[in-house]
């Protein structure tokens, strides 16, 4: 008896027959509520501004992030990172990762509710379509009412407004890898190229359908996060949670007694305002993106009858909430949030302006010579990293008296390409103690711009 009690205190996340989830055939108009997470909603909806103004910053003559396929780089300020610093991109998105990991064991899908592009632009085409045609049950109507002027003028005001947004959308993302300022013109002038095009076309019409028409059956269906939500939870996890013990019976409110203690009042304004169509009284469902709104919708409800707030609040669904740093999931993954930081702040500050790469040729592995020398030929292959072409001396160390041929000029490479040169090192045998001896390649830039490039390889004799 006692290992069933337990079992029914664990929160197991199921989908229901008994819960209403749209699936498409009627349209949710969500009600929109002032509040406390209504006004986080509009802070974190501010972050998308970086998306839309961020490619128009400029560093010195050229654009200040700029991801330039074409050239196979990526320019963040004054540092442009080649197919050689990849690695950095690796802990890069380990750390988003498992930042989104530690998010939702603490607080569910607070990323789906406050951060997520799906969520800010559906609020922002739904706060469109409610200052064109009014609130969710005069927009209802207007849906069910006969086609005439003002329905069809403002239907196709929010439509128009809707469309530009999402083109907007889609000229933004093309403008993260090429010029902001040149990709207008191109546009303009019909002269943008055929992946530009594609990007403007995929974006409009993703973020039209998306936002305008198919809102919470993205994050019903399509979305691969609410599926694996159920992992990421646990019993302390801090969700959205409707005060049965308190709520329950509901009962409506009767003004004429006075110091009425009430639970809930069956307003359904907890649903009214869910942009998802969940109603949070009937428990944890896959729908609930967290957003909190209902947390506002139920307060304001309280506040009118005079009665205390957290009716629906954030709560975890297990009998105690254990601190963060007792949580295993949290600590690892804040581990791997600190190893990423270290890396990329290491890989940034550790770009060299030139990447050399030795290459000791292996047929023949070395040549006796008739002078008594023996001879190792090595293949260097320099890329140049920075912003303008350079010309790089070769030098190499190791051995007091060799000869090094074809290191004679300075090699000119320009910016953003390699260039492949053989080098011979020539040592006399009877310096050589063994038959393998390291060797120190050096490039150096001619005009002495930066520290010079090492790299570490060996000499093969007899």
């Amino acid at each position: 008896m006692q290992q069933h009690e337990n079992l029914q205190t664990i929160p197991i996340l199921i989908e229901d027959s008994e819960w209403k989830v749209n699936t498409g055939s009627d349209k949710i108009h969500a009600k929109r509520v002032s509040g406390y997470f209504r006004t986080i909603k509009r802070l974190t909806a501010t972050i998308w501004l970086i998306f839309f103004l961020g490619p128009y910053l400029r560093w010195e003559d050229r654009q200040a992030i700029l991801f330039d396929i074409a050239g196979s780089r990526f320019h963040l300020f004054g540092v442009t990172v080649y197919p050689y610093d990849l690695w950095l991109l690796s802990f890069v998105l380990l750390f988003f990762a498992m930042l989104l990991v530690i998010l939702s064991v603490l607080i569910g899908r607070a990323f789906c509710g406050y951060f997520c592009f799906q969520t800010v632009w559906t609020d922002m085409f739904s706060w469109i379509e409610e200052h064109l045609e009014g609130p969710p049950r005069i927009r209802a109507a207007l849906d069910a009412a006969p086609w005439g002027l003002s329905k069809t003028t403002r239907k196709l005001t929010k439509h128009s407004i809707w469309l530009l947004i999402s083109m907007l959308t889609g000229v933004s993302f093309a403008a993260w890898f090429t010029d902001a300022y040149q990709l207008w013109i191109d546009y303009f002038t019909l002269e943008a190229h055929i992946s530009a095009w594609i990007v403007l076309i995929l974006f409009t019409s993703g973020t039209y359908l998306f936002a305008g028409f198919m809102r919470e059956q993205v994050c019903f269906w399509l979305c691969p996060y609410a599926r694996i939500q159920s992992v990421l939870y646990d019993d302390n996890t801090l969700l959205p949670v409707y005060d049965k013990s308190r709520g329950e019976p509901r009962a409506k409110l009767n003004r004429s007694v006075e110091n009425q203690h009430v639970g809930c009042i069956d307003c359904d304004q907890c649903l009214a305002v869910c942009p998802t169509g969940v109603d949070i009284r009937e428990g944890e469902q896959i729908g609930c993106i967290t957003c909190g709104l209902c947390i506002d919708a139920c307060d304001n409800v309280m506040d009118k009858i005079n009665q205390p707030r957290g009716l629906i609040r954030y709560k975890s669904l297990g009998h105690k909430y254990y601190q963060w740093y007792r949580r295993p999931q949290v600590l690892v993954s804040s581990v791997m949030i600190i190893i990423s930081i270290i890396m990329v702040s290491y890989g940034l500050t550790d770009i060299t302006e030139a990447e050399l790469s030795v290459s000791p040729k292996r047929q023949p592995v070395y040549v006796l010579m008739s002078d008594g020398n023996v001879q190792n030929t090595y293949q260097l292959k320099i890329f140049n990293k920075s912003q303008s072409d350079k010309s790089y001396r070769i030098e190499v160390d190791g051995f007091g008296k060799m000869m090094v041929t074809g290191n004679s000029k300075p090699l000119q490479v320009k910016s953003g390409n390699g260039a492949n040169t053989l080098v011979y090192v020539k040592i006399a045998r009877d310096q050589l103690s063994s038959n393998i001896s390291p060797l120190t390649f050096r490039i150096t830039n001619i005009l002495g711009e930066s520290l010079p490039i090492e790299v570490q390889s060996v000499f093969v004799s007899p």
